[in-house]
């Protein structure tokens, strides 16, 4: 039976393998909690700053350290495919399981691609904050590469947090650009590891999932009154 993975999904498997099978072989998911609105709301709106800048041809002022020859990507209407939470840029192994993930936004200088990625956070960066997202990043540019395009060995997470309130009211969030080196081959043992994983028994799950615990222990209870 083919499946399709996005990051996130992929993320389950390093959580909990066994909640990992269980989704996608059983329909069984894990409870969902309240998501919060904000992040939602900032990817929207930044997404639309970044646009008005590349009708410009110009990069907005967040990026404007990087090089010289590096500017956004001009194929709207491909980025626009890319960024669709349920297109985004996909990829067929060869027993039919589909790879596909949404990015923000790409930067271009002369024929390779790199990933921009944009992260709203409540507080500054930790000294590990941007590595939480290298299999993220890893499986946007493989994917990218599988579709025939060249990329950089690095992408950028670009951070955004509140830093004050102006006297007028608005926050003013503080920015930080980080750049990510890339390892594709990483990403390429994530999917290997998913089809082993839901070809084979159900696993073992992970000791500190809160999700199985939690249903071990009911299952106790109701078998023992």
């Amino acid at each position: 039976m083919p499946y399709k993975f996005s990051p996130s999904s992929l993320s389950l498997l390093k959580e909990c393998p066994r909640c990992f099978w269980l989704h996608f072989n059983k329909g069984i998911r894990r409870p969902e909690g309240i998501f919060p609105s904000l992040p939602s709301g900032m990817d929207k709106i930044l997404k639309i700053h970044f646009d008005s800048f590349r009708a410009k041809d110009k990069l907005p002022p967040e990026i404007s350290e990087l090089d010289s020859g590096v500017k956004l990507f001009d194929n709207v209407e491909l980025l626009e495919v890319w960024r669709n939470n349920r297109k985004g840029i996909q990829w067929t192994d060869e027993k039919g399981n589909v790879f596909h993930g949404a990015i923000d936004d790409i930067l271009q200088k002369d024929d390779k691609l790199t990933v921009l990625d944009f992260k709203t956070r409540g507080f500054p960066l930790k000294e590990d904050t941007a590595d939480l997202y290298n299999d993220q990043m890893n499986i946007y540019n493989l994917l990218l590469r599988k579709n025939g395009h060249k990329t950089e060995n690095y992408g950028y997470l670009l951070f955004y947090h509140p830093e004050k309130v102006n006297g007028r009211g608005d926050v003013v969030f503080n920015t930080d650009l980080v750049k990510l080196e890339i390892n594709v081959k990483n990403a390429e043992s994530i999917f290997e590891e998913a089809i082993r994983v839901l070809e084979g028994d159900e696993p073992e799950a992970s000791q500190d999932c809160g999700t199985c615990r939690y249903l071990c222990e009911r299952n106790d209870v109701e078998q023992n009154g």
